[in-house]
């Protein structure tokens, strides 16, 4: 059991649509100017986390998963792989329009542990700037026709978006980031994407990219539904928490500090990321200074701990 926290360094993700608020926003080593996603909290086998302190210092987050279960409260006979997923994107030109699976849907014709429940916290977004976030098509039918058609106009459904602004994205649900957003997110640990449809955009080569019309229309929610979300806020001395989304596959919170707190953790791990501001982590008497662009892993031996300073987190943890 350890009462230290899990700094991690991020792996970065180069994509056509990328550009480099992940470096000058938040002081990533990043590998070019189309870098659109880092991966901060990761076990996932494309792009897993790296431990910046502490014994595992060097060791992947996947490694510390399998390897130190009591970290997460784990048994030994437990092999379900690490829940959850938190990246920042940076999108400088329109996303793919695409869906996700559910769970069995993964399991049973991808071979994955799970699907991709998803939601988003944005952190900064250009005037005019908006997400495709569902469809108009009553009918399954109506789907597979405007889609098959190129009716894109027809079907998809836009919605202006502001920085600060949560959006919860189940899985089923047609979506993409559109350009100028930059966002955190937190989702399930998947990265199984069915592209619907990307703006016939080619590559550097002339290549289009693959899309996955049918498998997009099998796994798609018709009709749409936007999620009823319940937020609301509390305060514990100088930290005020907006409860984002408390759902079946993570809960996410928003975390705004304006000078001193000490926290209680029950979670069988607490992820955290500092999102804006700087300040101080303090456990067991050490003190750990973090600031924006920081992410870290309060393991369960971690009962209470302090947080001091000015400072904005996205928290989350399995519900």
């Amino acid at each position: 059991m350890t009462t230290q926290p899990l700094f991690l360094s991020p792996t970065l993700q180069e994509r056509i649509w990328g550009g480099d608020k992940l470096k000058t926003e938040f002081h990533y080593d990043i590998p070019s100017d189309k870098t659109g996603e880092a991966w901060v909290i990761s076990a996932h086998e494309n792009g897993p986390s790296t431990i910046e302190n502490g014994p595992l210092k060097g060791k992947t987050l996947t490694e510390a998963w399998e390897n130190n279960r009591d970290y997460f409260n784990r048994s030994e006979t437990d092999t379900e792989a690490y829940p959850l997923l938190v990246k920042i994107l940076d999108a400088t030109e329109d996303l793919s329009v695409q869906v996700h699976p559910d769970d069995t849907y993964a399991r049973e014709k991808e071979g994955v542990p799970y699907g991709k429940t998803e939601c988003w916290y944005v952190l900064d977004a250009e005037e005019d700037a908006k997400i495709v976030f569902g469809h108009h098509a009553e009918t399954n039918e109506e789907l597979k026709t405007l889609a098959e058609n190129g009716e894109w106009d027809e079907l998809l459904r836009y919605v202006p978006v502001k920085k600060g602004d949560f959006i919860y994205v189940p899985s089923g649900s047609i979506h993409a980031i559109g350009a100028g957003i930059v966002i955190l997110e937190t989702q399930q640990s998947s990265d199984i994407t069915y592209r619907v449809y990307d703006y016939d955009r080619t590559d550097d080569q002339g290549n289009t990219r693959e899309l996955h019309l049918d498998q997009s229309i099998d796994v798609t929610t018709v009709p749409h539904k936007d999620p009823e979300l319940s937020q609301t806020q509390t305060t514990e001395d100088d930290l005020t928490i907006t409860h984002l989304v408390e759902e079946q596959y993570f809960t996410v919170e928003k975390w705004t500090l304006t000078g001193e707190v000490t926290k209680s953790q029950s979670e069988d791990f607490l992820q955290l990321s500092v999102i804006d501001g700087e300040g101080t982590l303090t456990v067991d008497g050490d003190v750990y200074p973090i600031k924006k662009g920081a992410h870290f892993i309060l393991p369960y031996g971690v009962k209470t701990f302090d947080l001091a300073g000015n400072m904005t987190l996205i928290t989350s943890y399995t519900s």
